[in-house]
């Protein structure tokens, strides 16, 4: 009975925060004018935190454990010194820079689509359930051994949950990968995608945090120490998580406001990519990359394939190494942000790859121009996907027009909202896959940017 009070309680501080979307005595947010999948787009949020993606900066001895709501802390940009892990090794060109991104397949039958993810009380709760029921599991584990005798049956006990751990990823794999199909089918819709990946990434760190537990009873037990297959297994199950899950996670607790999600996925990868607080955060799951019987790979081998496949950002920092076994994770924190990579044996490349990049320097991207009606109008397209960046200014005086309404057509379908633009003339959205029409209002005047093309994803070298 005691147990399950404790359950109740955990879940609903888990569940808590979805209550504080407005803040005390706030007036309430007002709905979107237009319900559609780009609307409000012009306020990137979330609070920064630690950014799991540059956890490798801060320590070489970098620990497999992620908080889940580390999200969005910019990387630092100051250079290190000499010989440090992440040391500058070149200025940066920003006229002749690409920053390589992974995507679906060439070829492959690709579903694409954009839709609005807000707080959501239902999922959060279903998630905070499942993190209370897996945190008790691995402490009736850490129990079961504990109570074990020391000696061989202690050392069976560690084995033996290790043996469970290790079935458990696999079946981690096939959950995702049958998500991947269904959301490519049109099985599920967007939103089951991401929970599904949300819940697959939570029950993966939990695993993680499990191992982590087994470890230290393992070295405190005499005559006995981890097998190498834990540390690898470890590596094997960060694969799991991901920035847009942990993005999507605090947004549906109410922690964060609500932002626009791309998804890309067909039976064997999976693209999500959204904006939060001033950065771009993409991240792409390609199982086809993923040998899971291949032979071992080094730091060093690792190392060179994300070099060879991201050239110009890896001339940016010097690349940090962290993995063993199959699975390497590498990770280059650069100027512009941070970009982590897994790599496989057997096949030696990339099939996990994390993003993150300010948008005030992003790349990837070339300008539409038109002037009338008083306004004089920017957009910078990009890659499917990617941010783009429309600046409304003053025909007249060049200056930036704020409060200016701009919407969204793709494909010859309806105009939807994107937002109203800041005090800086910007409003963004995600770049579709198709060409799309960017209409600017402000009654009477209109002006209309018809037939933009999305530039052509810069995949990584050997992806072509």
């Amino acid at each position: 009975m005691r147990a399950l009070q404790i359950a109740v309680v955990a879940v609903l501080l888990l569940v808590a925060p979805v209550a504080g979307v407005t803040a005390p005595g706030a007036a309430p947010q007002p709905a979107d004018p237009v319900p559609s999948a780009d609307s409000a787009v012009a306020v990137d949020s979330a609070s920064p935190a630690d950014s799991p993606l540059s956890a490798d900066i801060a320590s070489s001895a970098d620990s497999p454990a992620v908080d889940p709501l580390s999200l969005t802390e910019p990387v630092s940009t100051a250079t290190p010194a000499p010989g440090a892990p992440g040391q500058t090794t070149t200025q940066i060109d920003a006229a002749n820079l690409t920053l390589r991104t992974l995507s679906t397949p060439i070829g492959a039958e690709t579903r694409v689509s954009t839709y609005r993810r807000g707080p959501d009380i239902g999922s959060a709760l279903g998630f905070a359930t499942a993190d209370a029921d897996a945190a008790f599991k691995t402490a009736a584990v850490v129990d079961r051994i504990e109570r074990a005798a020391p000696g061989v049956e202690r050392q069976q006990q560690i084995l033996a949950e290790i043996n469970r751990v290790e079935r458990a990823e696999v079946a981690l794999s096939s959950r995702q990968t049958n998500a991947f199909s269904a959301h490519a089918s049109g099985e599920i819709t967007d939103r089951e995608l991401v929970d599904e990946l949300v819940r697959v990434a939570a029950t993966a760190r939990e695993y993680d945090d499990r191992l982590d537990e087994i470890d230290a009873l393992a070295e405190s037990t005499d005559g006995f120490s981890s097998p190498g297959r834990l540390d690898e297994l470890q590596v094997a199950l960060q694969v799991y998580e991901g920035p847009v899950r942990d993005q999507a996670l605090v947004t549906a607790r109410g922690q964060s406001a609500a932002n626009n999600v791309h998804v890309e996925s067909t039976s064997e990868a999976v693209v999500l990519a959204t904006v939060v607080d001033g950065q771009y955060v993409r991240e792409v799951f390609r199982t086809d990359r993923w040998d899971r019987g291949g032979g071992d790979i080094s730091n060093d081998a690792a190392i060179e394939v994300t070099k060879a496949s991201y050239p110009e950002t890896a001339a940016l920092r010097e690349p940090d190494a962290f993995g063993a076994g199959a699975v390497q994770r590498i990770t280059i924190p650069h100027e512009l942000g941070t970009l982590r990579t897994f790599v496989s044996g057997g096949t030696e490349q990339v099939f996990v790859e994390h993003q993150r990049i300010d948008l005030a320097a992003f790349p990837d991207s070339e300008p539409v121009t038109a002037t009338g009606d008083g306004f004089n109008v920017t957009v910078e397209r990009t890659y499917p996907g990617g941010p783009v960046t429309v600046t409304v200014r003053s025909e007249e005086t060049g200056e930036p027009l704020s409060n200016v309404t701009v919407t969204k057509s793709v494909g010859g379908g309806d105009s939807r909202a994107i937002g109203a633009t800041d005090e800086n003339g910007v409003v963004r959205t995600l770049s579709p896959a198709d060409t799309y029409r960017i209409t600017v209002v402000d009654e009477p005047r209109v002006l209309v940017l018809d037939g933009i093309e999305p530039l052509t994803t810069p995949r990584p070298v050997e992806d072509v």
